[in-house]
């Protein structure tokens, strides 16, 4: 039974079945959920919309109108709750708020995520080849399923996606820069409209690939002759701008993210204050996975190396927003293949939010004696360390040189270490 009332007749139990008011103006990511939560409760209370619909066969009824002399409260306290930073590890547990979800658990539902937003969104580019206008609507929902995600455990999506190779590139590559962009916005803490449009810029911005029927496995933008490299920019803008309800700074931040700080971009050459900030966003996120995807011409970088190579570019890059990129995936993003001081080789698979130099890692091989000039590697039986928590058993040396080791093929290592990480935190 659905039953519109008045935000401060809102209590805990109840299920909010719509938020009234614009998408973009709630600060809320899902139009319908429980509420039990004491923080969202507060958070509702505080914010800007006025009437919600509940349903009340799906949770609790509205109570009698309250008096209205009694001042409704400003805040609610959130309870104290501890969760441990790694599954299974060994230490001391830390607040709820700094990690409100484990990796491995978000993992699997980050999973049955990307298949059905890679589905949405591939759906879209089709229908974008076929002459269709796109609309807010129709990418709202992926929006709120990713920010969602990142909002339970900011590593794990992207983590995720860096670890699967069965997607069309075109559609994988517009989920993973939304979901770059989400987690760039959270730390840069901007407000909840502005996130949402980061993330729109995210998975609109290429369209004018799929309008110009530039195939969906194609590897990089780079790969394209500049006629049609440069022209999906311009044409993509032009088909979201028909669609009539696009914010205007996602418009400008498709239209602009391939310009450059230093003027090398395109389409129009800008540079420094004349780009702005999505756009800015946008360019680090579009780099940064083009670079740990690889191209026809450049084999995939290490996460890490990729954040190096960002940091070496200071005139084309913004640098406190590389820095913000850089906080949001850690010094050695999830998939970084590193070397340890034992001799060790492992992947790292998770984050420790007190120190992102000192992340969780899969063990799986040493350095044979013959070292990296012979190509030799010892496969050992793998294992997950936390190194934040391993009180100087082992650290981080370095980035491992697979080509120099003969290592198996680094996408399918990626996979199988990742998945046998999640299944030894399940255990």
């Amino acid at each position: 039974m659905l039953k519109t009332i008045r935000t401060d007749q809102i209590e805990l139990g109840m299920f909010i079945h719509r938020l009234e008011g614009s998408w973009f103006r709630h600060p809320f990511w899902k139009a319908r959920f429980l509420l039990d939560d004491p923080a969202r409760l507060a958070a509702l209370r505080s914010s800007a919309v006025t009437l919600v619909t509940i349903d009340a066969a799906r949770g609790r009824d509205v109570a009698p109108d309250p008096d209205p002399a009694a001042p409704v409260p400003a805040s609610v306290p959130a309870p104290a709750t501890l969760r441990r930073l790694v599954p299974g590890a060994r230490g001391p547990a830390m607040p709820a708020g700094r990690r409100a979800v484990e990796l491995s658990a978000e993992l699997a539902r980050a999973e049955r995520l990307t298949r059905q937003a890679g589905k949405a969104i591939s759906r879209l580019f089709v229908e974008v080849r076929l002459g269709r206008h796109v609309a807010a609507s129709d990418v709202e929902p992926v929006i709120e399923e990713i920010y969602a995600s990142i909002q339970r455990n900011i590593y794990a999506f992207n983590g995720l996606l860096l670890c699967q190779s069965d997607q069309a590139h075109l559609y994988r590559h517009a989920l993973a820069v939304s979901a770059l962009m989400v987690a760039m916005a959270r730390r840069m803490h901007l407000s909840p409209g502005a996130t949402r449009e980061a993330a729109m810029v995210g998975l609109l911005m290429d369209l004018g690939l799929a309008q110009m029927s530039v195939d969906a496995d194609v590897i990089d933008y780079r790969d394209l002759p500049d006629d049609l490299a440069q022209g999906h920019v311009i044409q993509g803008t032009t088909m979201l701008r028909a669609a009539g309800d696009i914010p205007a700074d996602v418009l400008t931040a498709c239209l602009h993210h391939h310009e450059r700080l230093d003027g090398t971009g395109y389409p129009h050459g800008l540079s420094g204050d004349a780009i702005g900030r999505f756009a800015r966003m946008a360019a680090l996120c579009d780099d940064y996975d083009l670079l740990v995807t690889g191209s026809c011409d450049a084999l995939p970088l290490d996460p890490a190396a990729a954040i190096e190579h960002l940091r070496a570019r200071q005139g084309r890059y913004d640098s406190a927003l590389v820095a913000h990129l850089v906080d949001a995936l850690g010094v050695y993003p999830i998939g970084s293949f590193v070397r340890l001081r034992s001799g060790r080789l492992a992947m790292v698979v998770d984050q420790d939010e007190a120190d992102s130099a000192m992340p969780v890692v899969r063990i799986f091989a040493r350095i044979a004696e013959n070292g990296a000039a012979g190509g030799g590697f010892e496969p050992l039986r793998p294992v997950t360390m936390a190194l934040g928590r391993c009180y100087g058993e082992d650290a981080i040396e370095g980035l491992v040189d697979a080509a120099g080791l003969n290592l198996p093929p680094l996408a399918t290592l990626r996979r199988d270490l990742m998945t046998g990480a999640i299944r030894s935190a399940a255990r």
